[in-house]
């Protein structure tokens, strides 16, 4: 009998179909933004997913709400690394704070890896008799100075506003949709600066248009290596905007693990880097374990600054 009950379930375990190594199939990378040029940076990771896994990303776009239409998707879905979202921190770290029933809280999510940081900074005019933050800040407290951001409560306006609260001076703030009209407002001489991701103002920049004062990143940008950091300048406001891949919270650490390691080495190839070296969005691997730890401090951090600028979720 026990001969026989064992040639039975050895026959059993011969008809089961093996369990497909992951992955089998193409990754459905959700883009929650416009196309633009995060689509470009995946694209190039795609062909490096499709030599190191077997399989390349796909990417679908489902903009809206800031990013929380999008990752939305993304937490909604099934936790088998089929589906993954690629977006800035917004989504997951201010939206919640400010959309009632987001859905995009860190919970939600296994973060997979950072890739790049869009860095950000305060731009004027360059016949501005402002030069770095000394004299804004000195500028600010003479008269009333107004300034453009790319939204309400969007991290370039959050970090004007830490430079507000670390040396006690209130600019005006005029939001926009987006970044353009702000910056061609500020180059029209109807608003005194710009709050904006450095990398929107940097051909303006480099043509002698704009000034860049400083950014707000623990590190200066690459492109512009004389403008130091606000810390470097004296003043506590490091307002970081780093970007990353995420999966659906339950994702399996295996699966996980093996996704960061393809981003890892994605993020070291030639056509990688030439591309965010195009784009002007320094990469910044991060490890899922830091960018998780990062997504829960700034978290609590955004609710505690949303709080104190009165924003109540609608």
């Amino acid at each position: 009998m026990r001969r026989l009950l064992l040639s039975a379930l050895l026959a059993l375990g011969a008809a089961l179909p093996a369990r497909a190594e992951y992955p089998d199939k193409p990754i459905t990378m959700i883009m929650p933004y416009s196309p633009g040029t995060a689509d470009v940076l995946i694209r190039a990771m795609s062909e490096h997913f499709q030599r190191t896994i077997g399989q390349p990303l796909v990417l679908i776009t489902r903009d809206g709400g800031s990013g929380v239409v999008g990752m939305r998707v993304v937490a909604a879905s099934q936790p088998d690394g089929y589906t993954l979202g690629q977006t800035p921190m917004t989504a997951i770290v201010v939206q919640p704070h400010m959309v009632r029933g987001a859905g995009t809280e860190p919970t939600n999510f296994e973060a997979v890896c950072g890739t790049n940081e869009n860095i950000l900074g305060i731009v004027v005019r360059t016949d501005s008799p402002i030069r770095n933050l000394a004299d804004l800040i000195a500028e600010g407290r003479r008269r009333a100075l107004s300034y453009g951001s790319p939204g309400p409560n969007s991290l370039p306006q959050l970090g004007v506003w830490r430079v507000q609260k670390a040396v006690g001076v209130e600019f005006n703030h005029v939001p926009y949709r987006g970044e353009a009209p702000h910056l061609n407002d500020t180059l029209g001489g109807r608003l005194d600066f710009s709050a904006a991701v450095v990398s929107s103002a940097a051909e303006m920049v480099q043509a002698g248009r704009m000034r860049l004062i400083t950014v707000f990143s623990s590190r200066r940008h690459p492109d512009f290596p004389d403008v130091p950091t606000a810390r470097e300048q004296g003043v506590d406001a490091l307002q970081l905007s780093q970007v990353g891949i995420y999966a659906p919270r339950g994702t399996p650490a295996p699966v996980l693990d093996r996704l960061e390691e393809a981003c890892r080495t994605a993020l070291e190839t030639p056509a990688v880097k030439q591309v965010l070296a195009t784009t002007r969005a320094p990469a910044a691997f991060m490890p899922r374990a830091a960018l998780n730890a990062m997504l829960r401090e700034e978290f609590v951090t955004y609710g505690r600054i949303l709080k104190e600028l009165g924003v109540q979720p609608e």
